[in-house]
């Protein structure tokens, strides 16, 4: 079997795509029943020892920050994904293309960072409007155990749920119209607000409830700028010395891997939220 390398190099490839030799693994029923298994198992006793913490508001932030920040990294086998690391890539090679391109690469933090406290802003104030006032109420850990059991069955593709969201991606044209630094603050701010573009990953509806839940706008502001800091930190790989072929193949091999990795992450925040609220 060619490599990519070598299939970039065939004759007359400059004219033609070759075949596609490379397939995102897959994984038999048996082996995602284990898995989901598995991840109920650990978080169902991740909820137990939850439930023994001295603090358990700050255990549930601890587990909702890393879970935000996962989820924001997941988020980059969607297809805005793809093209933010594909087409925010430096103008040339070397230290000197690497430097001029860290203004664009700031830009994107920011506009990320201003979507996130525009969303945040509006969760937040829905939840005060509500009359929630934080995660750990019963109500709100039966919603989030809810949305992380039926959706990590969901991604383990033992359930079809509804899965409602905007299908559009980052304009492309824009590139053609604004200097790359701009181009990276408006993508970063369409990414930032989340729900302009699809995301694929659920963690998005339960890091938004979890946010509306804070009943509070700096904590849900948090709670969203973790999700997109997430998103944003896999585009520095453009930093690196890698070729933009050689990112989307690694990315493309590894997009069920992606899949299974979120639905774990789901289904063992389900358990753990439930158990804490039937304890």
């Amino acid at each position: 079997m060619a490599s990519i390398d070598e299939a970039i190099a065939m004759p007359g490839s400059e004219n033609s795509v070759p075949d596609c030799i490379f397939f995102p693994d897959t994984y038999t029923t048996a082996t995602r029943g284990a898995i989901l298994a598995a991840s109920a198992a650990a978080g169902g006793v991740g909820g137990y020892l939850m439930s023994q913490s001295a603090d358990l508001t700050g255990a549930l932030w601890a587990v909702i920050g890393v879970a935000a920040l996962a989820g924001g990294v997941l988020s980059t086998w969607s297809p805005c994904g793809y093209s933010s690391i594909s087409l925010l890539r430096p103008n040339g090679r070397g230290v000197k293309a690497a430097i001029g391109w860290l203004p664009t690469f700031a830009m994107h933090g920011v506009g990320y960072a201003v979507g996130a406290v525009i969303l945040g802003t509006l969760l937040g104030a829905i939840g005060a409007l509500a009359g929630f006032t934080g995660f750990a109420s019963t109500v709100a850990l039966s919603v989030l155990a809810i949305i992380g059991l039926l959706y990590g069955a969901h991604q383990l593709d033992f359930l079809r749920v509804p899965y409602p969201q905007r299908r559009a991606q980052v304009p492309h044209d824009a590139r053609n119209r604004f200097p790359k630094w701009v181009i990276g603050g408006l993508y970063g701010l369409s990414l930032g607000l989340d729900y302009l573009t699809y995301v694929q990953t659920p963690l998005l509806y339960m890091m938004t409830l979890a946010a509306v839940f804070t009943g509070h706008i700096p904590a849900a502001i948090a709670v969203i700028a973790l999700f997109n800091l997430g998103r944003y930190l896999p585009v520095a790989v453009n930093l690196l010395p890698c070729k933009d072929y050689a990112i989307q193949a690694w990315l493309a091999r590894n997009q069920e891997r992606a899949a299974i990795a979120d639905g774990a992450i789901l289904v063992a925040l389900g358990a753990a939220f439930a158990v804490l609220a039937l304890i």
